[in-house]
């Protein structure tokens, strides 16, 4: 078994399992039927329905789901990006939804209050975002190298200082959008059309330039620690501190350094939600895509491209899970299944030690016959 196999089957093994024990509790409390037409709804909902697509059914059976799983896993990617960096410098990035929430408004005033043609509008507001994330998480980069400050108490406190902050004040204070009439809005103003990610596929899917957008961030970071001297620097600051700095790599700079590239990262994800999606920085930001970012990250095991295959799973997942509710489960099981998968991928040793027993035993076998064909006495 090769070295990259080996590194991959525990996180493939922990998603199967966990959808296996989520399918075994919609059976347990309904029946087994439920539970299989259940899951096929839920697929569905994610990929499209093709087998209605190709007895002649309508183009949006599959190209409405497909943009829904594509919207969330463009957001989850990101965020799991976002986790995964801050991870190979060593430090544990708990603020990826603060970072968002800051990239998500920095994007949100860029849109809605600038006016310049399309082509640089759009990356004028993701710029913005990338950097409203970025200083965010580098409050905690440098409270962690100047102060000693675990940067997992600090992200985690500066998540919800962004939340009091923005959710609870600006966006329902001085940033809230001036009603006209009697209307009542929440958030921030809308943003200009010129600032909206192009739908990639019109008005019959809301797959936006955010997924590519996502994919390329991805491969860029791959092939960034990969390929590039400071991203092989910043993978041996997060090996060994010690005999990097003996070396002669600047590990503070390395190390702040891939705190602010991941709270960008976040903070794009921010954007790509506002901009694709939204339309404005609602009353509050919803779901906790930054939170999510760390079971993705994890279950990625903490590779780019793995991060963002996760991204794509959990993404078709969590789009099909409101069809779900045709059959009277709960929408929430696709979030169920990621939270199981993160609990059995947490046991990664487990799995190793299973695949090495398993590795072992077969090669026990094939010594067997050989040993007993060199035994074998000479006429």
């Amino acid at each position: 078994m090769g070295e990259r196999t080996r590194q991959v089957l525990p996180s493939v093994l922990s998603v199967l399992l966990a959808l296996a024990v989520c399918w075994l509790t919609i059976a347990f409390t309904r029946d087994a039927d439920t539970a299989t037409r259940a899951y096929l709804q839920m697929l569905w909902g994610g990929i499209g329905n093709w087998p209605a697509f190709l007895e002649g059914g309508s183009s949006n059976a599959v190209l409405r789901p497909l943009g829904e799983a594509a919207m969330k896993a463009a957001l989850l990617t990101l965020t799991g990006l976002s986790v995964a960096v801050a991870f190979k410098v060593g430090l544990f990035n708990i603020g990826a939804q603060g970072q968002m929430i800051w990239g998500a408004l920095a994007a949100a005033l860029v849109g809605a209050h600038v006016s310049l043609p399309g082509l640089i509008h759009v990356p004028l507001a993701l710029i913005a975002a990338a950097i409203a994330g970025a200083a965010w998480a580098s409050i905690a980069g440098v409270l962690k190298l100047k102060r000693g400050v675990h940067e997992v108490i600090s992200t985690i406190m500066l998540n919800w200082v962004a939340v009091s902050l923005v959710d609870n004040w600006l966006v329902i204070g001085p940033l809230r959008a001036v009603a006209e009439g009697a209307s009542s809005i929440t958030g921030t103003a809308e943003i200009l059309p010129t600032a909206q990610l192009p739908r990639l596929l019109g008005d019959s899917s809301r797959l936006n330039l955010g997924f590519p957008l996502a994919l390329v961030a991805a491969l860029g970071v791959w092939v960034w620690l990969s390929r590039t001297r400071s991203g092989y620097e910043t993978r041996a600051v997060g090996l060994s501190p010690e005999a990097a700095r003996a070396a002669g790599i600047p590990t503070l700079w390395r190390a702040g350094g891939a705190m602010a590239l991941a709270g960008a990262l976040a903070g794009l994800a921010g954007a790509v939600l506002v901009l694709g999606t939204e339309g404005r920085y609602p009353g509050s930001l919803g779901a906790p895509y930054g939170f999510d970012g760390i079971a993705i990250a994890l279950i990625g095991n903490n590779h780019p491209l793995g991060a963002a295959l996760s991204a794509a799973v959990f993404g078709i997942l969590r789009a099909g899970g409101t069809r779900m509710q045709l059959l009277g489960v709960h929408k929430s099981f696709p979030e169920l299944i990621q939270g199981f998968a993160l609990l059995f991928v947490a046991g990664r040793m487990v799995w190793l030690a299973l695949l090495d027993r398993r590795q072992k035993r077969a090669q026990t076998q094939a010594q067997g016959p050989a040993q007993a064909g060199a035994e074998v006495p000479r006429v």
